[in-house]
C-alpha cells in the first residue's frame, strides 16, 4: 500500500473509532434517516438551516467504517456551506466514489473527502460511503421516511414517504 493510501486508510479508522459531529442536534430543522440493507448500516443525519446555509449538521447510528467515516467527515465538511454549494459537493463526491471523471475545472475542492477515493475500486462500498450523502439531500428537500441506498431507478436512493423536518 503507497503511503497516501496508509495516510487515507489512517484517516478513515479515526473518524470511524471518534466520529465527529455524532449526536443528535438540538434545534434540528431538518432530519432525515438512510439504511443500507446490504450492509445494515444505518445513519440519522440532523441539519439545522438558517437563511440557505448549514449552521450545524451532526449525525447518529451505526455501520461499518466507510459509512460512519463518510457521515463524520460529511459533518466537518459541510458546516457553513450553502445548499447549493453542498448539491456540488455531493456530486463531486459521487464521482469520486463511484469513479466518474468530468471536467473538475469548476468543482469544488473535496478536502478531506478525497479520503474515499479508492472506495470506486470496491462497488459494494459505494453505497457504504454514500449513505449519508443520500440521506442528507433527503434531510435538505424535507424528505422523510427512510432513505435507502437501494436505488429507486433514479441512480439517487429511495425515499419513503413522510415530512422529515423536526419540530
Amino acid at each position: 500500500m503507497s503511503s497516501l493510501g496508509s495516510l487515507y486508510q489512517e484517516v478513515v479508522l479515526d473518524h470511524s473509532r471518534r466520529p465527529r459531529n455524532f449526536r443528535a442536534l438540538e434545534g434540528a430543522n431538518r432530519k432525515a434517516d438512510g439504511y443500507n440493507p446490504l450492509c445494515g448500516d444505518k445513519v440519522t443525519i440532523y441539519l439545522r438551516l438558517e437563511d440557505g446555509r448549514v449552521a450545524d449538521i451532526s449525525f447518529q447510528g451505526s455501520g461499518c467504517a466507510i459509512s460512519t467515516a463518510s457521515a463524520s467527515i460529511l459533518t466537518e465538511t459541510l458546516k457553513g456551506k450553502t445548499e447549493q454549494e453542498v448539491e456540488a459537493l455531493f456530486k463531486r463526491f459521487h464521482d469520486l466514489v463511484t469513479g466518474e471523471t468530468r471536467d473538475e475545472s469548476d468543482e469544488p475542492d473535496l478536502g478531506k473527502l478525497e479520503v474515499f477515493s479508492g472506495v470506486s475500486e470496491f462497488p459494494a462500498r459505494v453505497k457504504c460511503a454514500t449513505l449519508s450523502w443520500h440521506t442528507l439531500r433527503a434531510a435538505l428537500k424535507g424528505q422523510g421516511g427512510q432513505v435507502s441506498t437501494e436505488s429507486d431507478g433514479s441512480g439517487q436512493g429511495s425515499v419513503g414517504s413522510g415530512q422529515g423536518r423536526s419540530e
